[in-house]
């Protein structure tokens, strides 16, 4: 683990520390500032941008980490590395691009991405689907639009209870119900247009809704869908070949913080609602 850390570039040992830092995660000497306040007698943790620290340092403090942890490190470094396969390809082959292709990078150069699509798939339950093949992945333009439905749950989280895949000829690939296997509070049913009825006998599980998913997306297809990451945290599924509509439209004077309204945009788009 430590060899595959240390070929890594360093912004990417920054990013993988920030990570640590905002989701409050421990190693062996502490979180960052702890680990600083420990080993630098100098500075200690007054200097505790990640960026601003050496690479030695970031790299010191990462393998303070459990082995679990140090296999989630991995995977940053190798989306990382798929990141900028996928951007040299495109600088290579900049006229042979395709329209979908160009939203995907409209989506991950969106000054939010990194923000809201780095998921802590390293807990329990978390399924990540790697893109393949680069050049493979660049020349498919298949695109899957997904949406779940999701109910609140007693102990305050959220949990799917449909999932809907179509794809771009608007064919149904996936429509299902989902069993959330926890107690619900609210099943929003006003929302949701499920009820406590509908689940009643359902036996797909999340788990199942993960399985499909491997299937549907093979071969590079381009997942679609309105602020994405939503769906994908409570999926608990980590795919980065995606289209987020709330980052690649905007208005004349929107906020850089704020994103369209899906509501908005089939106005504007489709001259609907929803």
């Amino acid at each position: 683990m430590g060899e595959r850390l240390a070929g890594a570039e360093k912004e990417v040992l920054v990013e993988i520390v920030r990570f640590t830092q905002k989701n409050g995660l421990k190693g062996a000497e502490g979180g960052w500032k702890d680990f600083l306040a420990l080993n630098d007698k100098k500075f200690g943790a007054s200097v505790s941008d990640p960026k601003k620290r050496t690479k030695d340092v970031l790299l010191a403090f990462l393998v303070t980490f459990s082995k679990d942890f140090q296999k989630y490190f991995r995977k940053l470094v190798r989306r990382h590395a798929e990141r900028r396969a996928i951007e040299q390809y495109m600088n290579e082959f900049s006229g042979k691009i395709s329209p979908e292709q160009k939203l995907v990078q409209l989506t991950t150069e969106h000054l939010d991405y990194r923000k809201n699509y780095y998921f802590p798939s390293y807990q329990e339950g978390w399924k990540v689907m790697r893109i393949g093949k680069v050049s493979s992945s660049m020349n498919s333009g298949a695109m899957l639009a997904i949406d779940c439905e999701m109910v609140l749950c007693h102990d305050g989280t959220e949990a799917v209870v449909r999932v809907c895949v179509v794809d771009n000829k608007l064919e149904v690939k996936l429509d299902t119900l989902v069993n959330p296997l926890k107690a619900v509070a609210d099943y929003r049913t006003h929302i949701t247009g499920v009820s406590k009825k509908d689940l009643e006998g359902v036996t797909c599980s999340l788990v199942d809704i993960q399985k499909s998913l491997k299937k549907i997306l093979a071969k590079g297809k381009i997942l679609v869908g309105h602020s994405l990451y939503r769906d994908l945290y409570a999926l608990k599924f980590d795919y980065s070949r995606v289209i987020d509509t709330a980052y690649i439209f905007k208005y004349a004077n929107l906020p850089t913080t704020s994103s369209a309204s899906l509501n908005s945009l089939c106005k504007v788009w489709s001259e609907g609602t929803i």
